[in-house]
């Protein structure tokens, strides 16, 4: 049967299967990896292997049809179903081509019923096809031939890692807001700059982008012997310290293959369990990762008191200290001692001190504003005039998310941070209550 359906393709349709063919159980369409840029052939089970669903009812076929798991990586929202997936995968105008049926469709035009008979897909150009695996690689490589893009065709490596530090970023504040469309155009962003990197290497005879997935891939299945493997890991600390040993020989490896590199006339210097670490990591992750590679290896303060003490010992020895070059060797310690007090709490410092410059950022500039509001800049008022314009501004920016009396209580903060008196005070908690009445009733 399969036969007479690619020679009916080959007439009407001018297959070549020697170009490639995907034949596709459509039962199976939403687990089935699929490459839009080949031509595909989408073909019930009960015609592609009859035998296998022949005694089987019509009820249990549909369960098994339901129970088909979407391919990882296609598995979101538009992934599960057969129709949203194909809509997905290709435009809305493109053809299917009916067989045995003269008339075809497209696939903004497909419905259930077509998918119980075969369907023929031709293959659709990659650029018109994003969702596709195999797009961005292909859409990097058209850019970078001699009738591409010229701004593309002048990058290297080391033109691209700002680009590439800068998308790092934008994921990494996009992350602030959990999973979002947004965050889905960063890490496609991100992405891209993996493929292009890729593309350059591939150009210049090193690697390319199969490369890259299998160096990843083999080594998440290397350090992970007991999901993959027979080893044992109960819980994540478990996990942690397997993952060192497992580092550990790696890097014993590499050392005895430098060696042999070498010639064996001179030993290689010996691998820390800190090597890998980027010199370009912010300095709070970089001591973040850097104790707690130390920690899975043991090198660890016994509780988190010991820590603590040693934030005060640190403190006093900066304090203490006469030279500029002191007090910024002491003040470097003071930080990898409070980074590892976060550590110990399960705390990503990085992550701490953005939120807190977050916070700085936004409640200065609403100091700012009540200074600009009232007429005075911030230079000529005195510490305790500012530090009230402070606490207003606290009292705020608290009262954004607060009930009509806790707006009172800030308006009556910022109008003694700005010397009113006491009658624009009150009058000011009227306004800021029968506001937040009024949103109370809005709500």
């Amino acid at each position: 049967m399969l036969d007479a359906l690619v020679a009916e393709a080959r007439v009407r349709w001018g297959l070549d299967p020697a170009a490639g063919l995907q034949v596709i159980a459509t039962e199976r369409l939403i687990a089935t990896s699929l490459d839009p840029a080949r031509p595909v052939m989408l073909v019930p089970l009960g015609i592609l292997a009859p035998r296998s669903v022949e005694a089987l009812p019509v009820d249990e076929l549909a369960e098994r049809a339901r129970e088909v798991a979407p391919l990882p990586g296609r598995h979101g929202p538009r992934g599960r179903e057969p129709l949203s997936l194909l809509r997905r995968l290709y435009p809305t105008e493109h053809p299917i081509g009916r067989l045995g049926v003269r008339d075809g469709t497209t696939i903004g035009g497909l419905g259930a019923v077509d998918l119980t008979a075969p369907l023929y897909l031709p293959a659709v150009a990659p650029e018109l096809a994003p969702a596709s695996p195999w797009a961005l690689p292909w859409l990097s490589n058209r850019l970078r031939q001699p009738d591409g893009c010229p701004w593309d065709r002048e990058q290297t490596h080391a033109s691209l890692r700002g680009h590439l530090l800068e998308e790092a970023y934008e994921v990494y504040d996009a992350l602030e807001r959990g999973a979002s469309p947004e965050l889905a155009g960063e890490l496609g962003d991100l992405l891209l700059q993996v493929v292009l990197h890729a593309q350059l290497a591939a150009e210049a005879g090193v690697f390319d982008l199969a490369d890259v997935q299998e160096a990843i891939g083999s080594k998440i299945v290397r350090r992970h012997p007991h999901v993959f493997g027979d080893a044992e890991a109960r819980t994540a600390s478990d996990v942690n310290r397997q993952w060192e040993r497992i580092k550990a020989a790696e890097r014993a490896q590499a050392a005895e293959a430098a060696e042999a590199l070498d010639g064996g006339g001179t030993h290689a210097t010996t691998r820390s369990a800190l090597d890998g670490i980027s010199i370009s990591l912010p300095g709070l992750a970089a001591s973040q990762e850097m104790q707690e590679r130390a920690a899975n290896l043991g090198y660890d303060w016994p509780t988190v008191e010991g820590v603590v003490e040693k934030v005060h010992e640190e403190l006093a020895e900066l304090l203490a200290a006469e030279t500029p070059a002191d007090r910024s060797e002491e003040l470097g310690d003071l930080l990898m001692a409070l980074v590892n007090v976060g550590r110990r709490y399960g705390l990503q410092a990085e992550a701490a001190l953005r939120a807190a410059n977050d916070k700085f950022r936004r409640r200065f500039r609403e100091v700012e504003r009540l200074a600009a509001e009232r007429g005075v800049a911030l230079r000529d008022l005195d510490f305790a005039a500012l530090d009230e314009l402070w606490d207003a501004a606290k009292a705020l920016e608290r009262a954004g998310m607060a009930e009509p009396a806790d707006a009172e209580l800030a308006a009556a903060a910022v109008a003694q941070a700005s010397g009113t008196q006491a009658s624009e005070a009150r009058a000011s908690a009227t306004r800021a209550s029968a506001a937040g009445g009024a949103t109370e009733e809005a709500r």
